[in-house]
Protein backbone atom coordinates (compact mmCIF):
# COMPACT_ATOMS: atom_id res chain seq x y z
CA UNK A 1 0.00 0.00 0.00
CA UNK A 2 2.91 2.30 0.68
CA UNK A 3 4.41 1.51 -2.66
CA UNK A 4 1.14 2.29 -4.11
CA UNK A 5 0.30 5.58 -2.25
CA UNK A 6 4.00 6.38 -3.23
CA UNK A 7 3.28 6.39 -6.94
CA UNK A 8 0.44 8.00 -7.15
CA UNK A 9 2.19 11.23 -5.04
CA UNK A 10 4.70 11.09 -7.24
CA UNK A 11 2.62 10.81 -10.74
CA UNK A 12 0.89 13.84 -8.84
CA UNK A 13 4.13 15.57 -8.32
CA UNK A 14 4.91 15.06 -12.36
CA UNK A 15 1.95 16.53 -13.10
CA UNK A 16 1.88 19.65 -11.01
CA UNK A 17 5.77 20.33 -12.40
CA UNK A 18 5.09 19.57 -15.91
CA UNK A 19 1.74 22.40 -15.73
CA UNK A 20 3.86 24.73 -14.35
CA UNK A 21 6.17 24.33 -16.44
CA UNK A 22 3.71 25.16 -19.60
CA UNK A 23 2.63 28.27 -17.13
CA UNK A 24 6.08 29.21 -16.74
CA UNK A 25 6.97 28.98 -20.91
CA UNK A 26 3.48 30.91 -21.58
CA UNK A 27 4.04 33.80 -19.10
CA UNK A 28 7.81 34.09 -20.01
CA UNK A 29 6.93 34.21 -23.79
CA UNK A 30 4.11 37.28 -22.92
CA UNK A 31 6.16 39.07 -20.90
CA UNK A 32 9.09 39.28 -23.69
CA UNK A 33 6.65 40.13 -26.13
CA UNK A 34 5.53 43.12 -23.71
CA UNK A 35 9.07 43.48 -23.23
CA UNK A 36 9.86 44.55 -26.64
CA UNK A 37 6.72 46.70 -26.98
CA UNK A 38 7.73 48.91 -23.93
CA UNK A 39 11.07 49.08 -25.32
CA UNK A 40 10.07 50.21 -28.93
CA UNK A 41 7.43 52.69 -27.27
CA UNK A 42 9.93 54.30 -25.37
CA UNK A 43 12.11 54.62 -28.40
CA UNK A 44 9.56 55.78 -30.29
CA UNK A 45 9.22 58.70 -27.82
CA UNK A 46 12.12 60.39 -27.97
CA UNK A 47 13.44 59.12 -31.33
CA UNK A 48 10.12 59.88 -33.73
CA UNK A 49 12.11 58.38 -36.73
CA UNK A 50 11.62 54.84 -35.10
CA UNK A 51 7.99 54.70 -35.56
CA UNK A 52 7.88 55.83 -39.03
CA UNK A 53 10.53 53.10 -39.96
CA UNK A 54 8.34 50.56 -37.95
CA UNK A 55 5.06 51.60 -40.13
CA UNK A 56 6.43 51.34 -43.03
CA UNK A 57 8.49 48.13 -42.75
CA UNK A 58 4.94 46.95 -41.44
CA UNK A 59 3.17 48.34 -44.57
CA UNK A 60 5.79 46.48 -46.61
CA UNK A 61 6.13 43.55 -44.94
CA UNK A 62 2.23 43.16 -45.43
CA UNK A 63 2.21 43.39 -48.99
CA UNK A 64 4.99 40.71 -48.90
CA UNK A 65 2.98 38.58 -47.02
CA UNK A 66 0.06 38.91 -49.61
CA UNK A 67 2.15 37.96 -52.31
CA UNK A 68 2.83 34.63 -50.67
CA UNK A 69 1.26 31.68 -51.87
CA UNK A 70 -0.71 30.26 -48.90
CA UNK A 71 -4.40 30.26 -48.08
CA UNK A 72 -5.78 33.95 -47.60
CA UNK A 73 -7.16 32.41 -44.24
CA UNK A 74 -3.66 31.73 -42.93
CA UNK A 75 -2.76 35.21 -44.18
CA UNK A 76 -5.53 37.71 -43.36
CA UNK A 77 -4.60 37.32 -39.50
CA UNK A 78 -1.40 38.13 -39.40
CA UNK A 79 -1.43 40.98 -41.79
CA UNK A 80 -3.94 42.24 -39.43
CA UNK A 81 -2.17 41.82 -36.74
CA UNK A 82 0.48 43.86 -38.36
CA UNK A 83 -1.16 47.00 -39.34
CA UNK A 84 -3.32 46.50 -36.13
CA UNK A 85 -0.17 46.24 -33.44
CA UNK A 86 3.07 46.62 -35.59
CA UNK A 87 5.92 45.86 -33.39
CA UNK A 88 4.59 42.48 -31.95
CA UNK A 89 2.54 42.01 -35.08
CA UNK A 90 5.99 41.87 -36.68
CA UNK A 91 7.79 39.98 -34.25
CA UNK A 92 5.49 37.42 -33.94
CA UNK A 93 5.95 36.99 -38.19
CA UNK A 94 9.42 37.00 -37.83
CA UNK A 95 9.67 34.76 -35.11
CA UNK A 96 6.75 31.81 -36.72
CA UNK A 97 8.52 32.00 -39.98
CA UNK A 98 11.99 33.04 -39.95
CA UNK A 99 13.19 32.31 -36.65
CA UNK A 100 16.33 30.35 -36.58
CA UNK A 101 14.61 27.53 -34.82
CA UNK A 102 12.24 26.44 -37.73
CA UNK A 103 14.71 26.94 -40.12
CA UNK A 104 16.86 24.55 -38.50
CA UNK A 105 14.24 21.95 -38.32
CA UNK A 106 13.05 22.29 -42.07
CA UNK A 107 16.88 22.02 -42.77
CA UNK A 108 17.20 18.52 -40.39
CA UNK A 109 14.42 17.50 -42.00
CA UNK A 110 15.09 17.67 -45.24
CA UNK A 111 18.35 15.85 -44.92
CA UNK A 112 16.34 12.67 -42.41
CA UNK A 113 13.85 12.50 -45.57
CA UNK A 114 16.85 11.74 -47.99
CA UNK A 115 18.57 9.33 -45.47
CA UNK A 116 15.55 6.73 -45.44
CA UNK A 117 14.11 7.81 -49.03
CA UNK A 118 16.06 5.23 -51.09
CA UNK A 119 14.03 2.32 -48.92
CA UNK A 120 10.76 3.32 -50.16
CA UNK A 121 10.59 2.20 -53.96
CA UNK A 122 8.54 3.82 -56.96
CA UNK A 123 5.64 2.29 -57.72
CA UNK A 124 4.95 4.32 -60.71
CA UNK A 125 4.02 1.11 -63.07
CA UNK A 126 1.42 0.44 -60.52
CA UNK A 127 -0.09 3.66 -60.81
CA UNK A 128 0.00 3.23 -64.30
CA UNK A 129 -2.01 0.26 -63.70
CA UNK A 130 -4.56 1.94 -61.36
CA UNK A 131 -4.84 4.71 -64.04
CA UNK A 132 -6.17 2.52 -66.76
CA UNK A 133 -9.19 1.70 -64.56
CA UNK A 134 -9.52 5.06 -62.34
CA UNK A 135 -7.64 7.96 -63.46
CA UNK A 136 -8.82 9.95 -60.51
CA UNK A 137 -7.35 7.88 -58.28
CA UNK A 138 -4.16 7.32 -60.05
CA UNK A 139 -3.77 11.57 -59.56
CA UNK A 140 -4.28 11.59 -56.47
CA UNK A 141 -1.59 8.25 -55.45
CA UNK A 142 0.64 10.64 -58.56
CA UNK A 143 0.18 13.20 -56.45
CA UNK A 144 1.72 11.56 -53.17
CA UNK A 145 4.45 9.90 -54.58
CA UNK A 146 5.56 12.41 -57.14
CA UNK A 147 5.32 15.12 -55.25
CA UNK A 148 5.48 13.76 -51.46
CA UNK A 149 7.49 11.07 -52.05
CA UNK A 150 5.47 8.14 -50.03
CA UNK A 151 4.58 5.16 -52.40
CA UNK A 152 1.42 3.31 -53.13
CA UNK A 153 1.74 -0.67 -52.10
CA UNK A 154 -0.67 -3.03 -53.13
CA UNK A 155 0.72 -6.21 -51.36
CA UNK A 156 -0.59 -4.89 -47.42
CA UNK A 157 -3.13 -6.63 -45.10
CA UNK A 158 -5.34 -4.59 -43.64
CA UNK A 159 -7.46 -4.26 -39.93
CA UNK A 160 -9.39 -1.32 -39.38
CA UNK A 161 -10.44 -1.29 -35.33
CA UNK A 162 -13.70 0.82 -34.06
CA UNK A 163 -12.71 1.32 -30.97
CA UNK A 164 -9.00 1.95 -29.80
CA UNK A 165 -9.37 -0.21 -27.19
CA UNK A 166 -9.38 -2.76 -29.88
CA UNK A 167 -6.35 -1.21 -31.17
CA UNK A 168 -4.37 -1.21 -28.33
CA UNK A 169 -4.48 -5.11 -27.47
CA UNK A 170 -3.55 -6.05 -30.58
CA UNK A 171 -0.60 -3.50 -30.25
CA UNK A 172 0.36 -5.62 -27.17
CA UNK A 173 0.31 -8.17 -28.91
CA UNK A 174 2.49 -7.33 -31.91
CA UNK A 175 5.15 -5.91 -28.97
CA UNK A 176 5.17 -9.42 -27.46
CA UNK A 177 5.97 -11.00 -30.20
CA UNK A 178 9.22 -8.75 -31.41
CA UNK A 179 12.36 -9.45 -32.51
CA UNK A 180 14.43 -7.10 -33.81
CA UNK A 181 12.81 -3.68 -32.97
CA UNK A 182 9.43 -1.89 -31.53
CA UNK A 183 9.24 2.21 -32.56
CA UNK A 184 6.41 4.10 -30.92
CA UNK A 185 5.98 7.78 -31.64
CA UNK A 186 2.98 9.68 -29.93
CA UNK A 187 1.69 13.04 -29.20
CA UNK A 188 0.74 11.92 -25.68
CA UNK A 189 1.50 9.09 -23.13
CA UNK A 190 0.01 8.93 -20.22
CA UNK A 191 2.25 6.79 -17.94
CA UNK A 192 -1.20 5.37 -16.24
CA UNK A 193 -3.39 1.85 -17.14
CA UNK A 194 -3.41 2.38 -20.72
CA UNK A 195 0.06 2.51 -20.91
CA UNK A 196 1.03 -0.52 -17.93
CA UNK A 197 0.44 -3.67 -20.32
CA UNK A 198 2.31 -2.02 -23.24
CA UNK A 199 5.17 -0.82 -20.98
CA UNK A 200 5.55 -4.34 -19.48
CA UNK A 201 6.01 -5.59 -22.39
CA UNK A 202 8.16 -2.97 -24.13
CA UNK A 203 10.36 -3.08 -20.71
CA UNK A 204 10.53 -7.49 -21.55
CA UNK A 205 11.20 -7.13 -25.46
CA UNK A 206 13.85 -4.56 -24.28
CA UNK A 207 15.54 -6.69 -21.73
CA UNK A 208 15.08 -9.53 -24.62
CA UNK A 209 18.36 -7.47 -26.85
CA UNK A 210 15.29 -5.78 -28.90
CA UNK A 211 16.20 -2.51 -29.80
CA UNK A 212 12.73 -0.36 -28.48
CA UNK A 213 12.17 3.50 -29.07
CA UNK A 214 9.72 6.09 -28.02
CA UNK A 215 9.55 9.30 -28.74
CA UNK A 216 6.59 11.68 -27.49
CA UNK A 217 5.41 15.52 -27.39
CA UNK A 218 6.57 17.63 -25.28
CA UNK A 219 3.42 19.54 -24.91
CA UNK A 220 0.87 16.97 -25.86
CA UNK A 221 2.29 14.45 -22.49
CA UNK A 222 2.99 17.62 -20.48
CA UNK A 223 -0.19 16.97 -18.01
CA UNK A 224 0.66 13.14 -18.17
CA UNK A 225 4.59 12.99 -17.53
CA UNK A 226 7.87 15.13 -17.27
CA UNK A 227 11.73 14.27 -18.01
CA UNK A 228 11.84 11.56 -15.38
CA UNK A 229 9.94 9.67 -17.87
CA UNK A 230 13.13 9.14 -20.07
CA UNK A 231 15.13 8.23 -17.43
CA UNK A 232 12.91 5.50 -16.33
CA UNK A 233 12.34 3.98 -19.71
CA UNK A 234 16.37 4.29 -20.12
CA UNK A 235 16.69 2.47 -16.97
CA UNK A 236 14.97 -0.62 -18.66
CA UNK A 237 17.39 -0.08 -21.75
CA UNK A 238 14.34 2.14 -24.07
CA UNK A 239 15.80 4.65 -25.82
CA UNK A 240 13.79 7.99 -25.39
CA UNK A 241 13.27 11.29 -26.85
CA UNK A 242 10.99 14.21 -26.76
CA UNK A 243 10.15 16.31 -29.34
CA UNK A 244 10.13 20.28 -29.62
CA UNK A 245 10.74 20.60 -25.53
CA UNK A 246 8.71 23.37 -24.31
CA UNK A 247 11.67 26.52 -23.51
CA UNK A 248 10.64 30.04 -22.32
CA UNK A 249 12.25 32.02 -24.70
CA UNK A 250 11.29 34.23 -27.81
CA UNK A 251 10.15 30.69 -29.92
CA UNK A 252 6.91 30.21 -31.75
CA UNK A 253 7.84 26.83 -33.13
CA UNK A 254 6.22 25.61 -29.93
CA UNK A 255 3.46 25.81 -31.76
CA UNK A 256 4.54 23.15 -33.94
CA UNK A 257 3.19 20.15 -32.33
CA UNK A 258 4.44 16.36 -33.22
CA UNK A 259 0.42 15.43 -33.72
CA UNK A 260 1.79 11.79 -35.29
CA UNK A 261 0.48 8.34 -33.91
CA UNK A 262 2.90 5.07 -35.13
CA UNK A 263 3.65 1.71 -33.85
CA UNK A 264 6.31 0.26 -35.60
CA UNK A 265 7.03 -3.75 -35.16
CA UNK A 266 9.79 -4.98 -36.72
CA UNK A 267 9.27 -2.93 -39.85
CA UNK A 268 6.27 -5.66 -40.69
CA UNK A 269 3.39 -4.72 -38.87
CA UNK A 270 2.25 -1.24 -38.27
CA UNK A 271 -0.71 0.86 -36.20
CA UNK A 272 -1.42 4.36 -36.39
CA UNK A 273 -4.91 6.25 -35.89
CA UNK A 274 -6.44 8.65 -33.89
CA UNK A 275 -5.55 7.61 -30.29
CA UNK A 276 -3.01 8.59 -27.77
CA UNK A 277 -1.91 6.15 -25.31
CA UNK A 278 -3.61 8.07 -22.55
CA UNK A 279 -6.65 6.73 -20.11
CA UNK A 280 -9.47 8.78 -21.47
CA UNK A 281 -8.67 7.52 -25.44
CA UNK A 282 -9.99 3.67 -24.00
CA UNK A 283 -12.50 5.05 -21.92
CA UNK A 284 -11.08 3.79 -18.76
CA UNK A 285 -11.64 7.54 -17.75
CA UNK A 286 -14.62 9.57 -19.26
CA UNK A 287 -13.80 13.17 -18.83
CA UNK A 288 -15.90 13.84 -22.12
CA UNK A 289 -18.51 11.18 -22.10
CA UNK A 290 -17.46 8.05 -24.34
CA UNK A 291 -14.87 8.46 -26.32
CA UNK A 292 -15.06 7.75 -29.81
CA UNK A 293 -11.79 6.92 -31.35
CA UNK A 294 -10.94 4.75 -34.41
CA UNK A 295 -7.25 2.72 -35.69
CA UNK A 296 -5.69 0.57 -37.91
CA UNK A 297 -3.25 -2.43 -38.16
CA UNK A 298 -0.99 -2.85 -41.45
CA UNK A 299 1.34 -5.63 -42.30
CA UNK A 300 3.45 -5.81 -45.30
CA UNK A 301 5.39 -3.99 -47.26
CA UNK A 302 3.61 -0.28 -46.46
CA UNK A 303 4.82 -0.34 -42.75
CA UNK A 304 8.24 0.75 -44.52
CA UNK A 305 6.70 4.39 -44.70
CA UNK A 306 5.85 4.40 -41.44
CA UNK A 307 9.42 3.42 -40.12
CA UNK A 308 10.46 6.26 -42.64
CA UNK A 309 8.00 8.86 -40.85
CA UNK A 310 9.82 7.41 -37.77
CA UNK A 311 13.14 8.33 -38.66
CA UNK A 312 12.20 11.48 -39.94
CA UNK A 313 11.35 12.69 -36.35
CA UNK A 314 13.72 10.54 -34.20
CA UNK A 315 16.59 12.34 -36.15
CA UNK A 316 14.79 15.94 -36.20
CA UNK A 317 14.50 15.50 -32.55
CA UNK A 318 17.91 13.95 -32.20
CA UNK A 319 20.65 17.16 -31.37
CA UNK A 320 23.41 14.73 -32.93
CA UNK A 321 22.71 12.50 -36.43
CA UNK A 322 23.95 9.41 -35.74
CA UNK A 323 25.18 6.32 -37.64
CA UNK A 324 22.41 4.11 -38.40
CA UNK A 325 22.60 0.70 -40.31
CA UNK A 326 18.91 2.05 -41.99
CA UNK A 327 18.80 -1.23 -44.29
CA UNK A 328 18.14 -3.77 -41.35
CA UNK A 329 15.20 -1.31 -40.63
CA UNK A 330 13.72 -2.16 -43.63
CA UNK A 331 13.00 -6.00 -44.43
CA UNK A 332 12.24 -6.86 -47.83
CA UNK A 333 8.36 -8.58 -48.10
CA UNK A 334 7.74 -11.17 -50.33
CA UNK A 335 6.09 -8.65 -53.11
CA UNK A 336 7.96 -5.39 -53.69
CA UNK A 337 5.53 -2.50 -54.91
CA UNK A 338 7.56 -1.57 -57.92
CA UNK A 339 6.95 -4.41 -59.22
CA UNK A 340 4.04 -4.61 -61.82
CA UNK A 341 0.79 -6.35 -60.05
CA UNK A 342 -2.07 -7.51 -62.32
CA UNK A 343 -4.31 -8.17 -59.71
CA UNK A 344 -8.53 -8.93 -60.05
CA UNK A 345 -10.99 -8.40 -57.33
CA UNK A 346 -11.97 -12.02 -58.13
CA UNK A 347 -8.10 -13.37 -57.53
CA UNK A 348 -7.61 -14.40 -54.05
CA UNK A 349 -4.19 -12.38 -53.81
CA UNK A 350 -5.83 -9.29 -54.30
CA UNK A 351 -5.73 -6.47 -51.68
CA UNK A 352 -6.56 -3.26 -52.58
CA UNK A 353 -3.72 -0.18 -52.22
CA UNK A 354 -2.80 1.48 -49.34
CA UNK A 355 -0.56 4.88 -49.43
CA UNK A 356 0.98 5.48 -45.96
CA UNK A 357 1.71 9.53 -46.08
CA UNK A 358 2.81 12.54 -43.38
CA UNK A 359 2.25 16.22 -43.41
CA UNK A 360 4.53 18.65 -41.64
CA UNK A 361 4.06 22.65 -41.68
CA UNK A 362 7.84 23.03 -42.74
CA UNK A 363 7.57 22.43 -46.26
CA UNK A 364 4.98 24.66 -47.62
CA UNK A 365 2.78 21.76 -48.80
CA UNK A 366 -0.67 20.82 -47.18
CA UNK A 367 -0.26 17.34 -48.50
CA UNK A 368 -3.37 16.64 -45.33
CA UNK A 369 -5.81 19.22 -46.79
CA UNK A 370 -4.99 18.22 -50.45
CA UNK A 371 -5.53 14.52 -50.07
CA UNK A 372 -8.93 15.74 -48.52
CA UNK A 373 -10.35 17.66 -50.81
CA UNK A 374 -9.03 15.60 -53.61
CA UNK A 375 -11.52 12.72 -52.28
CA UNK A 376 -14.14 15.81 -51.94
CA UNK A 377 -13.84 16.97 -55.15
CA UNK A 378 -14.32 13.19 -57.03
CA UNK A 379 -16.67 11.60 -55.43
CA UNK A 380 -19.83 10.85 -56.65
CA UNK A 381 -22.40 9.26 -54.22
CA UNK A 382 -21.42 10.14 -50.64
CA UNK A 383 -18.58 11.49 -48.47
CA UNK A 384 -18.39 11.00 -44.96
CA UNK A 385 -16.09 12.65 -42.64
CA UNK A 386 -15.50 12.23 -38.56
CA UNK A 387 -13.38 14.86 -37.18
CA UNK A 388 -13.08 16.18 -33.35
CA UNK A 389 -12.87 19.75 -34.77
CA UNK A 390 -14.31 21.76 -37.65
CA UNK A 391 -12.12 24.73 -38.81
CA UNK A 392 -10.99 24.82 -42.12
CA UNK A 393 -10.02 27.07 -44.97
CA UNK A 394 -12.04 28.50 -47.25
CA UNK A 395 -10.99 26.11 -49.99
CA UNK A 396 -11.91 23.30 -47.94
CA UNK A 397 -15.27 24.25 -46.78
CA UNK A 398 -15.77 25.36 -50.75
CA UNK A 399 -14.89 21.84 -51.58
CA UNK A 400 -17.60 20.98 -49.37
CA UNK A 401 -20.31 23.03 -50.37
CA UNK A 402 -19.69 22.37 -54.15
CA UNK A 403 -20.10 18.82 -53.90
CA UNK A 404 -22.83 18.44 -51.61
CA UNK A 405 -24.59 21.16 -54.30
CA UNK A 406 -24.07 18.65 -56.89
CA UNK A 407 -25.74 16.11 -55.28
CA UNK A 408 -23.30 13.97 -52.92
CA UNK A 409 -24.36 12.89 -50.04
CA UNK A 410 -21.89 15.37 -47.55
CA UNK A 411 -22.16 14.33 -43.86
CA UNK A 412 -19.64 15.68 -41.06
CA UNK A 413 -19.59 14.35 -37.44
CA UNK A 414 -18.48 16.36 -34.86
CA UNK A 415 -18.30 15.89 -30.66
CA UNK A 416 -21.68 15.88 -28.60
CA UNK A 417 -19.93 16.90 -25.94
CA UNK A 418 -16.76 19.18 -26.37
CA UNK A 419 -13.08 18.56 -24.53
CA UNK A 420 -12.55 22.34 -25.50
CA UNK A 421 -15.09 25.09 -25.03
CA UNK A 422 -14.20 27.70 -27.49
CA UNK A 423 -12.86 25.37 -29.90
CA UNK A 424 -16.52 23.73 -29.93
CA UNK A 425 -17.84 27.24 -30.54
CA UNK A 426 -15.30 27.66 -33.75
CA UNK A 427 -16.57 24.36 -34.59
CA UNK A 428 -20.50 25.55 -34.50
CA UNK A 429 -19.73 28.64 -36.17
CA UNK A 430 -18.97 26.72 -39.75
CA UNK A 431 -22.60 24.55 -39.14
CA UNK A 432 -25.13 26.95 -40.83
CA UNK A 433 -22.94 28.16 -44.19
CA UNK A 434 -22.05 24.24 -44.78
CA UNK A 435 -25.58 23.29 -44.34
CA UNK A 436 -27.46 25.92 -46.09
CA UNK A 437 -25.09 24.26 -49.33
CA UNK A 438 -26.56 20.72 -48.61
CA UNK A 439 -23.84 19.51 -46.17
CA UNK A 440 -25.63 17.40 -43.09
CA UNK A 441 -23.44 17.44 -39.62
CA UNK A 442 -24.27 15.34 -36.52
CA UNK A 443 -22.95 15.56 -33.29
CA UNK A 444 -22.12 12.45 -31.64
CA UNK A 445 -24.46 12.13 -28.64
CA UNK A 446 -22.88 9.63 -26.28
CA UNK A 447 -19.53 11.85 -25.80
CA UNK A 448 -16.84 12.98 -27.82
CA UNK A 449 -15.26 11.60 -31.27
CA UNK A 450 -11.51 12.12 -31.68
CA UNK A 451 -11.35 9.46 -35.04
CA UNK A 452 -10.34 11.12 -37.93
CA UNK A 453 -11.90 9.33 -41.05
CA UNK A 454 -13.09 10.15 -44.50
CA UNK A 455 -14.77 7.77 -46.51
CA UNK A 456 -15.82 8.48 -50.36
CA UNK A 457 -17.95 6.26 -52.50
CA UNK A 458 -17.28 2.87 -51.16
CA UNK A 459 -13.58 3.44 -52.83
CA UNK A 460 -11.15 5.75 -50.94
CA UNK A 461 -10.80 5.97 -47.24
CA UNK A 462 -8.77 8.20 -44.96
CA UNK A 463 -7.76 6.57 -41.26
CA UNK A 464 -4.77 8.55 -39.50
CA UNK A 465 -4.46 11.90 -37.29
CA UNK A 466 -5.26 14.65 -39.12
CA UNK A 467 -7.98 17.03 -37.46
CA UNK A 468 -10.45 19.34 -40.44
CA UNK A 469 -8.76 22.30 -38.43
CA UNK A 470 -6.07 24.61 -39.22
CA UNK A 471 -3.69 22.68 -35.92
CA UNK A 472 -3.58 19.47 -37.78
CA UNK A 473 -3.91 21.10 -41.56
CA UNK A 474 -1.03 23.61 -41.56
CA UNK A 475 0.79 23.83 -38.03
CA UNK A 476 0.87 20.28 -36.61
CA UNK A 477 3.56 17.17 -37.83
CA UNK A 478 0.24 14.78 -38.62
CA UNK A 479 -0.05 10.83 -40.58
CA UNK A 480 -2.67 9.18 -42.28
CA UNK A 481 -3.02 6.44 -44.51
CA UNK A 482 -5.20 6.67 -47.29
CA UNK A 483 -6.90 3.52 -48.44
CA UNK A 484 -8.54 2.60 -52.08
CA UNK A 485 -10.66 -0.40 -52.68
CA UNK A 486 -9.69 -2.48 -49.96
CA UNK A 487 -11.75 -5.12 -47.66
CA UNK A 488 -11.73 -2.44 -44.79
CA UNK A 489 -13.56 0.17 -46.17
CA UNK A 490 -16.41 -1.78 -45.67
CA UNK A 491 -15.76 -1.71 -42.14
CA UNK A 492 -15.21 1.63 -41.70
CA UNK A 493 -18.48 2.38 -43.75
CA UNK A 494 -20.20 -0.20 -40.86
CA UNK A 495 -18.50 1.95 -38.35
CA UNK A 496 -20.05 5.41 -39.78
CA UNK A 497 -23.31 4.13 -40.50
CA UNK A 498 -23.44 2.54 -37.17
CA UNK A 499 -21.82 6.26 -35.34
CA UNK A 500 -24.56 8.14 -37.25
CA UNK A 501 -27.59 5.88 -35.45
CA UNK A 502 -25.85 6.82 -32.31
CA UNK A 503 -25.28 10.72 -33.05
CA UNK A 504 -27.86 14.13 -33.60
CA UNK A 505 -28.82 15.08 -36.65
CA UNK A 506 -28.19 18.81 -35.98
CA UNK A 507 -28.60 19.71 -39.40
CA UNK A 508 -32.04 22.14 -39.30
CA UNK A 509 -31.10 22.84 -35.82
CA UNK A 510 -28.44 24.89 -37.38
CA UNK A 511 -30.01 26.12 -40.51
CA UNK A 512 -29.94 29.87 -40.00
CA UNK A 513 -26.86 31.44 -38.43
CA UNK A 514 -26.07 32.74 -34.70
CA UNK A 515 -27.03 36.13 -33.91
CA UNK A 516 -25.78 38.48 -31.34
CA UNK A 517 -23.23 38.35 -28.69
CA UNK A 518 -22.64 34.47 -29.75
CA UNK A 519 -21.81 35.53 -33.53
CA UNK A 520 -19.19 38.23 -32.34
CA UNK A 521 -17.00 35.78 -30.51
CA UNK A 522 -17.70 32.77 -33.23
CA UNK A 523 -16.43 35.19 -35.73
CA UNK A 524 -13.58 36.50 -33.60
CA UNK A 525 -12.48 32.92 -32.74
CA UNK A 526 -12.26 32.41 -36.29
CA UNK A 527 -10.45 35.35 -37.42
CA UNK A 528 -7.40 34.22 -35.15
CA UNK A 529 -7.34 30.42 -34.79
CA UNK A 530 -5.25 30.29 -38.00
CA UNK A 531 -2.71 31.98 -36.29
CA UNK A 532 -2.50 28.98 -33.43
Amino acid sequence: MRKGRSSTVEKKTSIKNSVGRLLLAVLMLLLQFLWVEVLVSMLSDQYPIVNIVISVFAVVLVIAINENEKVMSLKAPIMLLILLVPVIGVIFFLLSELMSNTVLMRKKFEKNRNLTEEYLEDSSELIAEIASEDSHAAGTFSYLQDLCKYPVYSDTDLTYFDDAAKALQSQIEAIKQAKEFVFLEYHAIEDKESFEQMKEALFERAEAGVDVRIIYDDLGSFVFINTDFIKRMEEHGIKCQVFNPIVPLFNLFINNRDHRKITVVDGRVGFTGGYNIANEYFNITHPYGEWKDAGIRLEGSAVNSLTAMFFEMWNSADRKLRDEDYAKFFPKHEEDCSKSIVNTKEEKSYKGFVVPYADNPIDDEPMGENVYISLINNSIDYVWFITPYLIITDELKRALQIAAKRGVDVRIVTPGIPDKKIVYQTTRSYYSELISAGVKIYEFSPGFCHAKLCLTDDKFAVCGTINLDFRSLYHHFENAVLLYDVAAIEDIKKDFEKTFKRSENVTSKYLKKQRGPLRVVQSLLRLIAPLF
